[in-house]
C-alpha cells in the first residue's frame, strides 16, 4: 500500500500510528505500540531495523525502513530519475519471482523531495546481508543469477501491467555528458590519490570513459526488454535464510536488456580470479536457467558479446559514485572499481562496445 500521510523527514520522526496504518493491508487489527529504531545507516538513503511492539493483534516483530537521504543524495537521484523508482514498486504489489524482502508501504512526498519504503526484515527471517567489500562464493552467484533468469524470464518481451507502466531504460541524456565527464574525471583523480588498481584506469582519461558510459546506456536500452534489479552488485544482495542469493534496494529498478543486470552482478560480485575461472560456465547457466522460464534466450556466443561490453556501464558507474563521495563507503568503491576495472582488461570491453553496436 501507499501511505496517504506525511512522508516523515526522519525514521525517527515514524510514529507508531503511522506504523500501524502502513502495516494494515498486511496485519488488519494490528495496533502498534511502540517502535525502539536501530542505528540508522547513511548513504544514498537513510536505512534502519525498526523493532515493534503491538497493543492489539500482531504483525512482524522487526521491519527494515528506507528513509530521505541528504537533500544533496535526493537531488541526485531526482536527476537520474530514481526517487521514487522503489517507493512505486513497493506500492505495485507487483509479482518479483525471485528472493526479495517482502514490501510493506511506501510513501511519497513530491513536494518535499522524500520517499520512505517499509519492508520485511530479512534479518529478522533468518537472513545475511552481504558486506559490499566481500566477494560471494561461486555458488552464491550462481544462485543470484538463477533468481534474475527467473525475473527476467517473467517480464522478457511483454507489455508491462499497469502497476509497472512507470518502469523506462535508463537513458543518459545529452545535457548531461559533459557532467558525467567532469564527474568521472574527479573520479580518477580520487582513485589516483589512493593508489588505482591495475589496469584500464591507468590507461583511459575521463573522456573516453564517458563516451563508453554513453554507449553503455544505449546498449542496455536495446535488444530483448524486460524488467531489472538495475543495481545488482553484492552490497544489495543476501543470502536468505531458505537458502539462496536475494536481491533489495531496487532504487534503480527500470527496463532494459538482461545483459545489464547479468554483467553488473556477475563482474561486481567475485573475485577478479573466481570470475576468470568461472564467468563463462556462470553465464551459459544463467541462459538455460532463461530458456527455462519459457524465453528465447539468446545462443552463448551472441550473450557473450553482450556479456563482454558490459564491465564499462559498472567501472564508469562506480567512479561516479566515488567521486560523489556520499553514496557508497570509500572501501566499497574501491573494491568495486578494482573488480570493473580488471574485467575491462580482461573481456576487451573498449572493442566488444562497438562491436555490440551492430
Amino acid at each position: 500500500m501507499t501511505t496517504r500521510s506525511r512522508v516523515p523527514s526522519r525514521i525517527t520522526d515514524i510514529t507508531p500510528a503511522w506504523m500501524t496504518t502502513a502495516l494494515s493491508a498486511d496485519h488488519p487489527g494490528a495496533v502498534v505500540g511502540s517502535l525502539d529504531v536501530g542505528s540508522i545507516e547513511r548513504g544514498t538513503n537513510t536505512r534502519a531495523r525498526v523493532a515493534v511492539t503491538y497493543d492489539r493483534g500482531a504483525g512482524p516483530s522487526s521491519v527494515f525502513v528506507k528513509g530521505p537521504g541528504s537533500w544533496g543524495n535526493r537531488l541526485a537521484l531526482a536527476a537520474l530519475g530514481a526517487l521514487y523508482s522503489e517507493a512505486r514498486l513497493a506500492s505495485a504489489r507487483a509479482s518479483l519471482p525471485l528472493e526479495h524482502p517482502r514490501f510493506y508501504a511506501s510513501a511519497v512526498d513530491r513536494g518535499t523531495l522524500a520517499a520512505l519504503v517499509l519492508m520485511a526484515d530479512v534479518v529478522d527471517a533468518g537472513g545475511r546481508p552481504n558486506d559490499a567489500t566481500r566477494a560471494l562464493d561461486v555458488a552464491e552467484v550462481g544462485s543470484g543469477l538463477a533468481a534474475l533468469a527467473r525475473l527476467h524470464g517473467a517480464y522478457w518481451e511483454r507489455q508491462l501491467p499497469t502497476c509497472l507502466a512507470f518502469l523506462r531504460p535508463w537513458r543518459l541524456g545529452p545535457g548531461w555528458g559533459a557532467v558525467s565527464v567532469a564527474s568521472l574525471s574527479r573520479g580518477l583523480r580520487r582513485l589516483a590519490d589512493t593508489g588505482s588498481p591495475r589496469g584500464a584506469c591507468r590507461e583511459l582519461d575521463a573522456r573516453r570513459l564517458g563516451s563508453q558510459f554513453r554507449r553503455s546506456a544505449l546498449l542496455a536500452a536495446s535488444g530483448p526488454q524486460t524488467v531489472l534489479h538495475g543495481d545488482p552488485h553484492p552490497g544489495n544482495t543476501y543470502a536468505a535464510g531458505s537458502g539462496g542469493t536475494g536481491f533489495f534496494d531496487w532504487q534503480l529498478v527500470r527496463t532494459g536488456n538482461w545483459s545489464h543486470d547479468v554483467g553488473y552482478f556477475l563482474v561486481s560480485s567475485l573475485e577478479v580470479s573466481d570470475r576468470r575461472r568461472h564467468e563463462s560456465r556462470l553465464l551459459a547457466g544463467y541462459l538455460e536457467a532463461l530458456r527455462s522460464a519459457g524465453t528465447d534466450a539468446p545462443d552463448f556466443e551472441t550473450a557473450w558479446s553482450r556479456y563482454r561490453a558490459t564491465p564499462a556501464f559498472g567501472l564508469c558507474t562506480w567512479l561516479h559514485t566515488l567521486s560523489f563521495g556520499t553514496f557508497q563507503p570509500h572501501d566499497v568503491c574501491l573494491a568495486t572499481i578494482e573488480r570493473f576495472a580488471s574485467a575491462y582488461d580482461d573481456l576487451g570491453t573498449r572493442r566488444s562496445l562497438v562491436a555490440s553496436e551492430d
